[in-house]
């Protein structure tokens, strides 16, 4: 039997239209000529509601090339409901950290953000360290977030500093 070449992540997401997504590239990626498989969280080494799409690891670059490529717009807008949607309200990074500390800054910044108000989620797991632990916030409350980290770390500063 041939041993199989190794599969390497290039796509992986938890949004709510992570399927459609993972199956978009990887239609994209078929297309190039590039052997894809997407894989959900019931595969072995998938995070729990996650997709991802793999290909082997001799196609990367041109399979990050492919996936990094901006999506063809429908054909007919009309097709693209917007009802309901809201890009304010989109959760986007403001930590992210692979450190051994990373987990516990994510969820010093958490207890900061929540006690402020401001609507975060953690995303990350020791269980799988090719992971980075992130903190995302509502796109609409991520200048409000950054400036109360900013305000917290300076405290933090100056408190060690006068001890």
């Amino acid at each position: 039997m041939p041993d199989q070449p190794k599969l390497v992540t290039v796509f992986r997401s938890a949004d709510h239209s992570a399927e459609d997504e993972a199956i978009a590239i990887h239609d994209r990626l078929v297309e190039a000529g590039i052997e894809a498989v997407v894989l959900d969280d019931d595969a072995p080494g998938v995070v729990e509601g996650t997709w991802e799409v793999r290909v082997p690891a001799a196609d990367i670059p041109r399979a990050e090339a492919i996936v990094g490529a901006p999506l063809p717009a429908p054909e007919d807008e009309s097709e693209v409901d917007e009802e309901g949607q809201s890009h304010d309200l989109d959760f986007v990074p403001i930590f992210s950290g692979q450190s051994p500390e990373a987990e516990m800054e994510a969820i010093s910044i958490r207890s900061v953000l929540e006690a402020n108000g401001i609507p975060c989620v953690v995303i990350g797991s020791q269980q799988i360290p090719s992971l980075p632990f992130e903190v995302r916030v509502p796109k609409s409350r991520l200048e409000d977030a950054r400036a109360l980290l900013e305000e917290a770390q300076s405290g933090s500063a100056t408190d060690s500093e006068g001890a």
